[in-house]
């Protein structure tokens, strides 16, 4: 079975985490900036570094296992790993044009 490459890896983890919606808020994960990093390494392993709008998110825990699910469902994918951090804290200027038209911040 040939390997996948880690770019084509990196690029469905984005395309997996645009399906994962904050609860409270209709945009996806990926779109408000609570990823930090993806990190994909020559073992396809997965390691998401993501935040929290708030650290006190009563939906942390089944926002955490559904992108962990997410991630880890993506082809190629050996392992995930969810890192969750609130260094730096997460902000609105971290959310993508889309997210920020969605929300009438534009």
């Amino acid at each position: 079975m040939e390997l996948r490459d880690i770019q084509e890896i990196e690029v469905d983890i984005a395309k997996a985490l645009k399906t994962v919606y904050d609860p409270e808020i209709p945009v996806n994960i990926f779109d408000l900036g609570l990823i930090y990093e993806v990190d994909v390494d020559d073992n396809r392993k997965a390691t998401v570094t993501m935040t929290l709008t708030a650290p006190n998110c009563p939906m942390a825990d089944q926002m955490l296992e559904e992108t962990h699910d997410k991630v880890a469902a993506v082809a190629g994918v050996t392992e995930a790993v969810i890192n969750l951090t609130f260094d730096p804290p997460w902000d609105k200027s971290r959310m993508s044009e889309e997210a920020m038209l969605e929300l009438g911040f534009l």
